[in-house]
């Protein structure tokens, strides 16, 4: 279990450093969106033969509502997840400081433009469904075992949340801008 913990640490540690470092270091929208989907290919590719790669609570609950992994499991991926999405904004909270960029008030999630607080919930309650459901669908017994679509249709929910509501995904709340 200590092995597929650490790769979720790793993978949620790369996922917030280079989306968000993306965000604040970026130039245009399309150097952010391809740092969105790629790492999230590389980090499928790189530890999903290890821990399967969840690198987010929703995924880990889906697998354990389903039977793939046990309380115990979902725990400490959990753990690990948010241990890595920590991890990963104290070093870009050091790059940005490095960099002289300001490196406070980076945390705020806030909502697209005239969206309520209910339409935000609702955009993200389906994106993240459709999010999971992929997952599960790729992961199953007849998914695709190259995964490749998996990993753009997984970026095209991150860029579209991004897009709809301003906001998506629980590491946003452990990021130190989004």
């Amino acid at each position: 279990m200590w092995k597929k913990a650490i790769a979720e640490v790793i993978g949620t540690l790369f996922l917030v450093l280079i989306r968000t470092g993306a965000v604040v270091f970026g130039d245009s929208m399309l150097s952010i969106a391809l740092a969105f989907g790629l790492i999230v290919i590389a980090m499928a590719y790189s530890i999903g033969t290890i821990s399967g790669a969840h690198m987010n609570p929703a995924v880990s609950l889906a697998m354990f509502l389903n039977g793939r992994m046990s309380f115990k499991g979902f725990i400490v991926y959990v753990g690990a997840q948010l241990a890595g999405a920590v991890a990963g904004s104290v070093i870009l909270r050091y790059f940005l400081i490095q960099s002289g960029k300001d490196a406070t008030n980076l945390g705020a999630t806030v909502l697209a433009e005239g969206l309520t607080v209910s339409g935000g919930f609702i955009i993200e309650l389906i994106l993240t469904f459709l999010f999971v459901l992929v997952i599960l669908t790729a992961t199953g017994r007849n998914g695709d075992p190259h995964m490749a679509p998996y990993g753009w249709t997984c970026h095209w929910f991150d860029v579209s949340g991004h897009y709809f509501d301003g906001w998506y995904d629980y590491r946003d709340f452990f990021e130190p801008c989004s």
